[in-house]
């Protein structure tokens, strides 16, 4: 059964289309922290994907491409930031928790209509000049969210005229779903540029306005009078300037290998929790999630899969769904979400970026990490997919021989039919281009390389090497 239109179509359409403003609109916020206050310098450097190779080796960064990662991750990073109320806390993981709260201050969910205190502390990161002038940034995190806590992740820049953006919020985050419904921000715009769910995207590229430069801010909340605290060990954002193209370069083969990756079908959960995005149909991108994890030898707790119906298989996936669920959205699909459940397993990492080429995604299986893309297409457009769609996540496990992709598509009929063999220059183009034309003949947007990365806390050296050519770590 091909998978239903998701709502990140909307999404999807909108980012190829707009052009126009928004109302412009006050980013909610809810806690003030130090707002106004830049920083001056930032530790280490960012790493630039180039359209070519990434570096197996580890060398220098590559030349200036289309994509610009920074993420803020080890001591160095958390103590270059600007707190108010948090602490950075050392040790083998690294993270920023609640110090002494910097005050007080209600919420209203309002997808549940309660109103709720919370006691808060925010950092606000360096400011990072992307070395892409991005028309997209993308926010990421990874962070622990003990019941009765939750974070909020913010984005603030500087375009290339000079002009300022307001806070936009990112992203309202917890692991669990009892104390706020876990949430992105409709109606977020300047008049230059708006938050589409979870991307910040320049209204009119075409004009040549770019953001030149950004900075993000956490703000930490927890039930007043107690000690409780979130622990966030990375935030970080990818900036990319994705050039307009229906077609991208055929890139060369390289050498075959397969990774094992549990093989799960979002189609046997049609029908299942339809609160949740209409059920099974709309999961690619949590059943995507669940199988890499498990791939890294994490799973849920018994306890974690109580509440599904002991009848329905891989209640795991069930479980994703639910632990994705962007209430505004109201979908399973938004990109950063997905990754942040991946990293509320133990010891686990994970980004939203883009990659240059295939070869990149070949030097990340040959290294052990599999990866998961976005993709929108046509049926006649990818041989042996038996279906269409305007967007939709899968796992690349491998490659053949030949340089065919090796996928675990969820869009199969059962958990064994998942595996396919998608042809190398049909798959390649699919992924990569940013247009293309639907059914109808109207020109869509494409994703453009946007992949999310999982990876465990403590990687191999090769698996290091090749994260660090992409900017990651």
């Amino acid at each position: 059964m091909p998978p239903a239109t998701p709502r990140r179509t909307v999404l999807a359409a909108a980012l190829a289309t707009a052009a126009g403003t928004v109302a412009a609109t006050a980013t909610p916020a809810l806690a003030a922290g130090s707002a106004g206050r830049d920083a001056r310098a930032a530790a280490g450097t960012a790493t630039t994907v180039a359209t070519g190779q990434a570096d197996p080796a580890g060398g220098p960064a590559p030349a200036p491409g289309l994509v610009d990662n920074r993420f803020w991750h080890t001591y160095t990073d958390w103590r270059c930031g600007t707190p108010a109320g948090t602490r950075v806390v050392s040790g083998r993981r690294p993270g920023l928790v609640i110090g002494t709260p910097a005050g007080t201050a209600d919420y209203t969910d309002p997808h549940t209509g309660r109103t709720s205190a919370w006691e808060y502390a925010s950092w606000t990161s360096p400011v990072h000049t992307s070395t892409v002038p991005a028309t997209e940034v993308i926010a990421s995190w990874n962070a622990d969210t003990p019941a009765g806590t939750w974070i909020q992740v913010e984005l603030s820049g500087t375009y290339g005229d000079g002009t300022k953006t307001p806070w936009f919020v990112m992203g309202r985050w917890a692991a669990g779903d009892a104390d706020i419904r876990r949430t992105s921000v409709d109606d977020q715009s300047d008049g230059k540029a708006s938050i589409w769910t979870d991307t910040f995207s320049v209204d009119d590229p075409a004009s040549g306005l770019r953001l030149v430069s950004y900075r993000l801010r956490l703000t930490l909340h927890r039930t007043p009078g107690t000690t409780l605290t979130p622990t966030v060990w990375r935030i970080g954002a990818m900036a990319s300037d994705v050039p307009d193209r229906f077609t991208v370069p055929a890139s060369a083969p390289g050498a075959a290998r397969e990774l094992t990756v549990p093989r799960y079908s979002q189609n046997i959960h049609v029908g299942q929790y339809p609160e949740y995005d209409n059920g099974g149909e709309a999961w690619c991108s949590p059943t995507s999630s669940q199988m890499i994890i498990e791939y890294w030898g994490r799973h849920p707790a018994p306890e974690d899969l109580a509440w599904v119906n002991p009848e329905y298989a891989d209640p795991q996936v069930c479980h994703a769904a639910r632990s994705t669920y962007d209430s505004q959205y109201e979908g399973c699909g938004n990109w950063p979400f997905n990754a942040a459940y991946a990293a509320s397993y133990p010891d686990m990492n994970a980004v939203v970026t883009r990659l240059g080429s295939l070869t990149d995604l070949e030097n990340l299986v040959r290294a052990g990490i599999p990866v998961i893309t976005s993709q929108s297409f046509l049926k006649t457009e990818l041989t042996g997919a038996g279906y269409g769609t305007s967007g939709h996540l899968m796992t690349v496990i491998g490659f053949t021989a030949d340089g065919d992709v090796i996928a675990n598509d969820p869009a199969s009929p059962s958990d064994e039919a998942v595996r396919r063999v998608y042809r190398r220059r049909e798959w390649e183009n699919i992924w990569l281009r940013t247009k293309r034309y639907d059914a109808n003949g109207k020109v869509r947007s494409g994703s453009g390389g946007v992949c999310y990365l999982y990876w465990p806390f403590k990687p191999t050296g090769t698996q290091h090497r090749v994260l660090r050519s992409l900017g990651v770590l």
